[in-house]
């Protein structure tokens, strides 16, 4: 499978940039490149690909703002920011808004490519240099949000927790199978039915709570 890719930068040579690293993987085609929201999601729907690759900071409609609109026009595509440190709190709106996770713009150039390749199987990808920062400034009063996601999974079967523990590991739908011996089929449904029990709207915030929750830790 090839998955292809709609980049956005407002700079010409991060995009240059990151379209190299990109292509060093013969399974990634960027199809679409814009610099700025409002091309972003005029080429997303248009293109429909698998991954919106996104930074952060743009003319007009800015990457934070995109994320709603994408997840409007185009629900298949996973939307993956970019972004650099100091900017916790907009990662974590972007997050609540539906993004599939974000990559450092200043980090390892081979976590685009395993950022790319693991939100458009599915999975959620945070940045191992700033997860934990990410995760810290959402959970604000660790303790009481602890017991909170505690209660939260409460509803869960113990097959349903083994699937949250490993979604918050990171691992894709694919991996879940062959981790449990289970169909991927059947992964997507447990997955589906757990994010309605949980109330949450997308794997990202599962993930978090399963971090809340300690699940996570223990996969």
């Amino acid at each position: 499978m090839v998955v292809r890719v709609v980049l956005a930068d407002d700079e010409a040579v991060v995009r240059a940039g990151v379209r190299m690293i990109l292509s060093a993987d013969p399974g990634i085609e960027v199809v679409a490149e814009a610099g700025d929201g409002r091309s972003l999601v005029e080429l997303v729907r248009v293109h429909r690909p698998d991954v919106a690759l996104v930074d952060v900071r743009m003319p007009g409609l800015d990457g934070l703002a995109a994320v709603p609109e994408l997840r409007r026009v185009a629900p298949d595509t996973a939307v993956l920011i970019m972004t650099a440190f100091g900017e916790d709190t907009a990662i974590a709106r972007a997050l609540g808004d539906g993004a599939a996770g974000f990559l450092l713009k200043t980090g390892d150039p081979r976590e685009f490519l395993l950022g790319v390749r693991a939100v458009a199987e599915g999975a959620a990808y945070l940045s191992p240099r700033v997860a934990s920062r990410v995760i810290d400034g959402i959970t604000g009063d660790r303790l009481a949000r602890s017991a909170a996601a505690r209660d939260r999974i409460g509803a869960l079967t113990g097959r349903e927790r083994e699937v949250l523990g490993l979604l918050g590991a990171g691992l894709s739908n694919a991996e879940i199978a062959r981790r449990l011996h289970l169909a991927e089929g059947s992964v997507k449904t447990y997955v589906s039915t757990i994010l309605g029990r949980l109330g949450v709207r997308n794997r990202v915030q599962a993930a978090i709570l399963a971090h809340e929750a300690g699940l996570a830790a223990r996969s």
